[in-house]
């Protein structure tokens, strides 16, 4: 199985194109320009001052690798092969190598973008540091793992409700562009505030992830351990819902999506 997730998750990557270095180096274009946008929008907006004492572009950087991890993996666990794909008629396939080869196939992509970039930007402009490397790319990888578990929400629900889904998953990007806090420390925010944001488990990692990063930051309103119980409980329901979804599978559901 795990030989057949490899092959799955290899073809997954080479999905949006043939060639695994453009689909790779798409990913990075799209995260360089959300970076440089921010960018823009810190400098031209005066918010510079509010982000943490240290390199702000790794500042930056820090919240847009995750929430890209995080809204990539959910984007592609739905759009994973699901029960009445033509490619459950090959006898060792099913629907979890399928999800497990999406959610690794976008990982492999998110982390292999990180390093790319992390190591452009210490060589050729400014050296960067990162004061916990392995907690910080833990916290990469808890982000990775909530959207795993939200995508497999989402997958659950799509043969029934398609319409639903497309509308929820495009509403659920949008709001964390603001509510996975990616542009604002949660210690920075006040107290009638933080409840705004301390339901998303992508609030937590990002949270945490920049206490890993930066040693003059210490995030109080945040936890990791929120964003893994969530994850894991989110895991579950999603898991219940694709086995319920796959008994009920119908050759014209792909009629209806």
């Amino acid at each position: 199985m795990i030989e057949l997730i490899f092959h799955a998750a290899v073809r997954s990557v080479r999905a949006s194109h043939s060639n695994a270095f453009v689909a790779i180096a798409k990913n990075i274009l799209q995260i360089v320009v959300l970076v440089a946008a921010f960018y823009l929008m810190f400098s031209v907006l005066g918010m510079r001052s509010s982000a943490v004492r240290g390199d702000f572009l790794l500042y930056v950087m820090s919240g847009i690798f995750l929430y890209m991890c995080h809204i990539k993996t959910v984007s592609a666990v739905v759009g994973s092969e699901g029960p009445s794909s033509p490619m459950m008629q090959h006898a060792p396939m099913n629907t979890i190598v399928a999800i497990a080869a999406a959610a690794l196939g976008a990982l492999y992509i998110q982390v292999l973008t990180v390093f790319v970039i992390l190591f452009i930007y210490h060589v050729a402009f400014v050296p960067i540091h990162i004061e916990e490397p392995i907690p910080a790319f833990g916290m990469m990888l808890l982000a990775w793992f909530t959207g795993f578990s939200v995508g497999l929400i989402f997958l659950a629900l799509k043969p029934w409700f398609p319409t639903f889904v497309g509308v929820a998953m495009s509403i659920y990007q949008r709001a964390n562009m603001i509510a996975s806090g990616k542009m604002f420390l949660a210690n920075s925010l006040p107290g009638f505030m933080l409840p705004m944001f301390s339901w998303n488990p992508l609030f937590h990692a990002i949270d945490q992830a920049r206490g890993h990063t930066f040693i003059n930051y210490n995030p109080f309103n945040s936890n990791w351990q929120y964003a893994f119980w969530v994850g894991l409980v989110m895991m579950m329901i999603g898991l219940m819902g694709e086995f319920y979804t796959r008994r009920h599978a119908s050759a014209s559901w792909s009629a209806r999506r």
